[in-house]
């Protein structure tokens, strides 16, 4: 990347991030981690004891998402479905303390989807899934759309589908969404999940990682720039794709656009756990289209946060500042 395009970026988080506006609707979720200690096997079973030291509540699945930009500095806006239960009262505690706006978080499941990580030292020994995965009902999918008609009327800048299929993004919704975010001239932001793309059709962009561009496409896809390249064209026009960023791991990215290809080098050293990266990536691009960046300036954004997330253990939101940093780093 050139100098000019880091004093973009510069100029975007500092003086712009703060007026963009951002919806996120999705699967909510609430990661736990439990980290101990191993030092014997149970009498009872053959199955090693873990000590536990310390819990932490994180927020996960598209909270994190909605983390990400908080962190970034963008005003925040959440909507999907929860519990009234206790899982459910913690994610709204801690969503309330980062000023992310819940008003679009709909009780209309059993359980709020929580996953619970038990470590020894730096290893996770098991994870254990609290979730329900079937579509919503129309009942509640008329209420995240009522929600998001009227943060639409109200403004926004972009609004981001955030897809771990559990049951919120149903086929209907999305296309209901993504017609009425056009019809306010406002762009969409998709990170799918699964094979189907046909409910994110006519989406302005979609960051898939390799697997998922693979599943996508019908067929395998070599993490190589040609392969990446043919798979990204053939979707972008099955489904009518505006832009796609892929993300490619050790390889970086790929900004696919109707008429260019840009590809941006990895800068990530160290990485620890790869959890929660989309949910950086989708942030940081997002906020940046919507505040003004270029497509590639925004990618490039969003590479760098990426390059500090993949090195925390857990899921993590990259903050302004490290940002900087990273930036000054290059």
């Amino acid at each position: 990347m050139e100098k000019d395009n880091y004093d973009s970026i510069r100029d975007f988080l500092e003086h712009k991030v703060q007026n963009c506006r951002i919806l996120v609707l999705g699967d909510v979720m609430l990661d736990q981690y439990f980290y101990g200690t191993v030092t014997r096997i149970s009498p009872e079973a053959p199955v090693p004891i873990n000590l536990i030291k310390r819990q932490e509540n994180k927020l996960g699945g598209c909270a994190n998402v909605a983390h990400n930009l908080a962190r970034l500095g963008c005003r925040v806006y959440l909507s999907g479905v929860i519990a009234d239960d206790y899982h459910g009262q913690i994610l709204k505690e801690q969503l309330k303390e980062l000023q992310i706006d819940t008003a679009g978080l709909i009780y209309g499941r059993e359980k709020t989807t929580t996953k619970a990580r038990i470590l020894g030292g730096h290893q996770q020994m098991i994870r254990l899934d609290f979730e329900e995965s079937d579509f919503i009902s129309k009942e509640t999918s008329h209420q995240l759309y009522t929600y998001v008609e009227t943060a639409l009327k109200q403004g926004l800048d972009g609004i981001i589908l955030s897809d771990y299929k559990k049951g919120v993004i149903t086929p209907e919704l999305s296309q209901k969404v993504i017609t009425l975010a056009h019809d306010f001239q406002v762009p969409v932001f998709v990170d799918p999940k699964g094979s189907d793309w046909e409910k994110y059709r006519n989406a302005d962009y979609i960051t898939p990682n390799i697997k998922e561009l693979g599943d996508a496409a019908g067929f395998s896809v070599n993490n190589e720039d040609k392969d990446v390249c043919r798979a990204c064209h053939s979707l972008q026009e099955k489904f009518e794709i505006k832009t796609i960023l892929s993300t490619r791991s050790e390889k970086g990215m790929s900004l696919v656009e109707k008429n260019q290809v840009s590809h941006i080098t990895t800068v990530a050293k160290d990485v620890f756990d790869v959890s929660g990266a989309g949910d950086t990536v989708i942030a940081c691009f997002s906020a940046g289209v919507a505040g003004g960046l270029s497509t590639l300036d925004a990618a490039a954004m969003s590479n760098l946060a990426a390059g500090i997330g993949v090195g925390k253990v857990g899921t993590y939101a990259v903050s302004n500042e490290e940002i900087f940093e990273k930036l000054n780093d290059n």
